[in-house]
């Protein structure tokens, strides 16, 4: 259901929009443990590195589409914090053909680059074949990905975070029952846990879709509403872009990183892979929170409460940092036994170079908190060059990190490369923000004490749905409307 995150206290509005976020994460992740326990158990550690081995090559394609549709909902979440229900529609179906376009690009052309670039990766031979298989099935069921996560991030661009939840926990449950049938009776190996994952996210999909269409009239798109403008696919992609590139800019890294492991041997990739495994669910639950402000920082710029957007991402930043120290001290702790779910006996040099790369990442998640929290409240404001600039920043932190360190120090040396790279984002993150932060204290803060005269532009256009009533009010001069566009458009 439709919810406003623009009233209530800061740190319970975010917490409660991150908590389905998180638990949603997490059970992402589990279901992806579960590939990984089941292809490492069932068909042994070189298949688990095969499928390891993929992961940095499917989030260059895939995680530019993940982030490029979840900045397609920034619009959105803005018009809906400014009760403009037209401009939300029509951001809707801008972000729908955009999503269509790429889908449609992506499943036709990745497929065939698959083998020749986890060639160019220096891919061990061992385990080229699986890791070619798993690869192209992934990027033939794209499209499914891309769809699922646009439409959830629709859905929480209005402020309801539980439905996305509800549909993927179905979503997870399913592929869980697929990967074990698939993997182990019918005996499909890594081509069985790739197509379980398309299948299951299909169906999430088609729930998603069904919901909408039942219970969100206010994401219902009209005919006018799809003959959107350059200006509104500009703004889509102004927003859009920037996240995408930043995932694949971390992807060109990751990329150089899986080569510098691939140098390292067999062994050395299944710790990696196990490893992350791991991490990512650590990783996860501050990713979440990075969304949920995000998203509330939108509603509250649409809304023009910059008040509440100070504030909020203030409490959010403890918050995250408290996260971290908790779960740094659990995967410092309990990490070797974590590990060993996903290999079996006789696989004590994997455990122990993965417990390496969680002790060194554990030691460090309060500046990946931080640093989450201070891009989702730039994107939400609208900001596309600082998280872009980030982005390459940490691209050449780890890209270097993998080169030299690991040269020098192996394993050791790569698993340094995200703790760095992290720094280097932060670095420039956190000024970046204090200056947005200045900038929102001079803008107006208690808009239901103010008379309406002209609302914030938003792309698209007004009709009776607008809900003049509800919309924020308050007479602002015609500099300060000027100050939030700009701040707006940076």
């Amino acid at each position: 259901m439709a919810t406003s995150l623009t009233t209530g206290r800061p740190w319970r509005v975010i917490l409660a929009f991150s908590v389905p976020l998180l638990i949603g994460n997490i059970v992402q992740q589990l279901y992806q443990v579960v590939d990984a326990i089941v292809v490492g158990r069932e068909l042994g550690v070189n298949s688990l590195a095969a499928v390891g081995a993929t992961g940095s090559l499917l989030f260059l394609l895939l995680g530019f589409a993940w982030g490029m549709t979840t900045g397609f909902a920034i619009p959105t979440a803005q018009a809906f914090g400014a009760r403009n229900y037209a401009a939300v529609r029509r951001s809707v179906a801008t972000g729908t053909i955009l999503t269509g376009i790429t889908s449609v690009v992506i499943t036709a052309a990745a497929p065939f680059l698959s083998e020749p670039v986890l060639r160019l990766m220096q891919t061990p031979p061992e385990l080229l074949a699986e890791a070619t298989v798993f690869t192209q099935i992934s990027f033939i069921g794209g499209s499914t990905m891309m769809f699922f996560n646009y439409l959830s991030a629709i859905i929480r661009a209005i402020g309801d975070s539980r439905t996305p939840l509800v549909f993927l926990t179905i979503s997870c449950a399913i592929n869980v029952v697929l990967v074990i049938l698939m993997v182990g009776p019918l005996g499909w190996g890594v081509a069985g846990a790739a197509l379980a994952t398309v299948i299951a996210q299909l169906i999430s999909v088609l729930l998603c879709l069904n919901y909408v269409r039942r219970r969100v009239p206010v994401l219902h798109i009209h005919r006018e509403d799809w003959k959107v403008t350059r200006a509104d696919i500009a703004e889509h992609l102004r927003l859009g872009l920037p996240k995408g590139f930043q995932a694949s800019i971390i992807a060109i890294g990751t990329l150089v990183v899986q080569v510098a492991l691939n140098l390292l041997g067999a062994d050395a990739v299944a710790a990696y892979t196990a490893a992350t495994r791991v991490d990512s669910l650590a990783s996860a639950l501050l990713a979440s929170l990075g969304l949920a402000v995000s998203m509330y920082v939108a509603q509250n710029f649409g809304g023009r409460r910059p008040d509440r957007i100070r504030l909020g991402v203030v409490q959010a930043t403890w918050m995250a940092i408290a996260v971290s120290l908790l779960l740094g001290v659990v995967l410092i702790a309990f990490g070797t036994n974590l590990v060993r779910l996903f290999v079996g006996e006789g696989s004590d040099e994997v455990v122990k170079l993965a417990h390496l790369m969680l002790v060194i990442n554990g030691a460090t998640y309060s500046l990946l908190g931080v640093l989450f929290v201070m891009r989702g409240a730039l994107q939400g404001l609208g900001h596309a060059l600082i998280p872009t600039i980030t982005g390459i920043v940490e691209l050449f932190m780890r890209v270097g990190a993998a080169v030299v360190l690991g040269a020098a120090l192996e394993f050791g040396g790569v698993a340094l490369s995200n703790p760095l790279a992290w720094v280097g984002a932060v670095v420039i993150l956190i000024p970046a923000y204090v200056r947005a932060h200045r900038a929102l204290a001079r803008m107006p803060i208690d808009p239901d004490e103010m008379t309406l005269t002209t609302p914030i532009a938003i792309i698209g256009p007004s009709d009776s749905s607008l809900n003049v009533d509800a919309l924020v009010t308050q007479s602002v001069p015609v500099t300060m409307q000027r100050r939030w566009q700009r701040l707006l458009k940076r």
